[in-house]
């Protein structure tokens, strides 16, 4: 299975979701994301068994930083979209 994220700061909520899937038996977690910090793909990496990382700046501060334009999206949104893919 890919778990996917716009990109990575702290990892925490990756890290959840890796350890929760990994505990319903799923045999293979790759995490891919454009963007996270070296530290951060460390920890990860402990979690997984591939990370797939586009750049992995040193000058991190927010995910955000490396997106021109980086809405918040509301939960509706994203439920709307998800009824859609069913």
């Amino acid at each position: 299975m890919i778990v996917v994220d716009d990109g990575l700061a702290t990892g925490a909520t990756m890290i959840s979701a890796l350890h929760s899937l990994r505990a319903k038996g799923t045999a293979k977690l790759i995490c891919a994301v454009p963007v996270a910090p070296p530290d951060t793909i460390e920890k990860v990496a402990g979690y997984c068994d591939e990370v797939v990382c586009l750049e992995t700046p040193y000058d991190f501060r927010a995910v955000g930083q490396f997106y021109r334009d980086f809405p918040q999206v509301e939960d509706e949104e994203v439920i709307e979209i998800l009824k859609q893919a069913v």
